[in-house]
């Protein structure tokens, strides 16, 4: 099956893009990496009547440090991410990640913007973000805005973007002293969509978290920033403490069945990960679950 008809065009400027949008509104999608809009036109599940190829936009493109945070453009490719020492020393969670989206052939074109937009919730990159307190920059009519990446993601596939606004850029604050990461995820198969994963940013010291972000994905219809960690802060881990925050992660949690796995399923390999996580980052082998890697 092909995609059905449609315009094109594609714009010299985000400005010219901007003005593309405001035209055609919620009849226009945005063609960036292409690797999550072209599958789903030619299968016909959207049937966009334009589209702007934003592609060729070289002022969306590149890793650079300001101030105290790190800014990737938006049309920054997931094999750029992979071999930026930037992202490597300042943002490593994102790297790892990256490692995990897909194959080659789609790491090569897909680009870090368009997998915000597209909020699939099995996706790697939007849980990094929750996990980084990322800001999302977006622009449209009335300007640019700025928004922390909780609050971006709305639903399966949908975003706080409106049809008139661009996601321009990702601001992630700089790993502090300190600092620690962890990431895993469980597919049938290296590439494969996650059954579920977690993505988590921590700061250790003395045995403890003094600051712990768990970042899930794959459990629900947008990535999930679980509560459960607070649980896990300023207190001396213990098999207890750990087995009450995994209580609190499995009532928050609200996984879906689908061919991959059931809720009790997901809801076991979220609480797998969790006591993964913790061992791992506090270098505590007792406090670690077993499953399937």
């Amino acid at each position: 099956m092909k995609a059905s008809a449609f315009a094109y065009a594609r714009p010299t400027s985000v400005a010219n893009a901007l003005e593309l949008l405001a035209a055609h509104g919620d009849r226009a999608k945005v063609l960036s990496g292409g690797q999550s809009l072209m599958p789903a036109m030619n299968l016909r599940l959207i049937s966009p009547e334009f589209i702007v190829d934003i592609g060729g936009l070289a002022e969306l493109r590149g890793i650079v440090v300001k101030g105290d945070v790190l800014m990737i453009g938006a049309l920054t490719r997931h094999v750029d991410v992979l071999k930026s020492p930037e992202i490597a020393a300042r943002a490593p969670l994102l790297k790892d990640a990256t490692s995990h989206v897909a194959h080659p052939a789609i790491r090569n074109r897909g680009t870090l913007g368009g997998s915000l937009a597209h909020a699939d919730p099995a996706s790697e990159l939007p849980a990094c973000m929750v996990a980084l307190g990322a800001t999302i920059v977006v622009c449209g009519p009335k300007g640019e805005r700025r928004i922390p990446a909780r609050e971006f993601f709305t639903g399966i596939y949908e975003t706080a973007l409106s049809p008139q606004e661009l996601l321009v850029a990702v601001e992630l604050p700089l790993a502090q002293k300190d600092s620690a990461h962890f990431f895993h995820e469980f597919a049938r198969r290296h590439g494969d969509y996650a059954i579920v994963g977690l993505a988590a940013q921590s700061i250790v010291a003395g045995g403890q978290f003094n600051e712990l972000r768990l970042g899930y994905f794959a459990v629900g219809d947008r990535p999930l920033l679980a509560l459960a960690a607070g649980k896990l802060v300023n207190v001396a881990i213990t098999p207890e403490i750990l087995a009450n925050a995994s209580a609190v992660l499995g009532e928050e949690l609200d996984p879906q069945e689908d061919q991959q796995a059931t809720p009790a399923m997901r809801r076991h390999l979220a609480k797998v990960l969790l006591s993964r996580c913790v061992s791992t980052l506090l270098s505590r082998p007792d406090l670690r679950s077993g499953a399937p890697a």
